[in-house]
């Protein structure tokens, strides 16, 4: 067993997410770390579980128009950069060798607007496939086939897009990521996981929108935005703990809204196997390092000896 010497050097702090074993619970979200060291540098990525790199396309990719970012009320953010990244090809050769110096393990992120294109970028990824410790499908951007429905709104679209990349057969572990945006979450999870995804990365941003009274415009260059920090988090809980009950032992990184040790621990207890933290990042980039240590010293002033005996242990009840 691994131990970390921060926060509580009692506590056994490895996270299982399926197959993946990290030393820590705590992940870097994606589209918060950036894609190389940028973050890094400030933030030791090797006392973090993992690091999601922002998607990444099988091309290059601009993004959408500024303004891309504007704060929210209760700590929030709302967010529209519209998935801006140098591609798979020019990310393994520029940007992944830094980050990997400086100790990271990493979760690569992909996307694409049909099935077709998540598989091109799968296989992009073949040269750095030692380099990654898992593939985290982000299901949940827009469907081109499907006039521009988002796949994880759909149960067909993500099974599809899943099986496509589980095709290719690079051989690391497979992350769904979901959108909270449907009714048929429990069901688009299911359909994820019978497609031969390993596990679950829940939730990405809730579909929001803000005006300027002043100049009677969206304060977004792209008009909707995606909204994320402490105004998710019981958002974030309710759909962890729904796709937790319903699929028994499905492997969860539970993201939303996560801010403090105490929301890393409500995330565990409703059935996450590890917890990504995003938002928090921007205001703070120490800030999963922190949140770190207070879960680890939570961990031991309550007596507990594993983080992992957190995970779905409402009431006692523990996986």
């Amino acid at each position: 067993m691994r131990k970390k010497r921060i926060g509580n050097p009692s506590v056994d702090s490895t996270a299982w997410v399926g197959p993946i074993e990290l030393p820590g619970p705590i992940v870097a979200a994606s589209g918060t770390f950036g894609h190389g060291d940028e973050v890094a540098r400030v933030c030791d990525p090797s006392i973090l579980g993992a690091v999601t790199t922002k998607s990444l396309a099988s091309f290059e990719w601009p993004g959408n128009p500024a303004p891309r970012l504007h704060p929210s009320p209760g700590g929030g953010m709302l967010n529209s950069v519209g998935l801006q990244g140098p591609g798979v090809a020019h990310w393994i050769d520029v940007e992944l060798p830094a980050l990997r110096a400086r100790g990271a393990r990493v979760i690569v992120s992909i996307w694409g607007r049909t099935a077709s294109e998540f598989a091109e970028a799968t296989k992009l990824l073949a040269p750095a496939v030692t380099e990654l410790v898992a593939i985290e499908i982000n299901v949940s951007c827009p469907n081109l086939e499907d006039r521009a429905r988002v796949f994880a709104h759909s149960c067909e679209a993500t099974r599809v897009v899943v099986d496509s990349v589980a095709q290719c057969g690079l051989g690391l572990p497979l992350l769904a990521k979901l959108s909270p945006n449907t009714a048929e979450l429990v069901e688009v999870a299911g359909s994820a996981m019978d497609a031969g995804a390993d596990g679950l990365t829940m939730i990405n941003t809730l579909v929001g929108f803000a005006i300027d009274a002043g100049t009677r415009t969206p304060v977004l260059g792209a008009g909707n935005g995606g909204l994320s920090g402490p105004p998710i988090k019981p958002i974030a809980l309710r759909a962890v703990h729904d796709v937790a009950q319903a699929l028994p032992g499905v492997p969860i990184i539970g993201t939303g809204g996560v801010s403090c040790g105490r929301d890393a621990i409500e995330m565990l207890l409703a059935g996450a196997c590890a917890v990504g933290v995003g938002t928090a990042s921007f205001r703070d980039p120490r800030a999963m390092l922190r949140i770190h240590d207070e879960l680890l010293e939570w961990c031991g002033q309550n007596g507990i000896d594993r983080v992992a005996a957190l995970t779905g242990a409402i009431n006692g009840e523990g996986v």
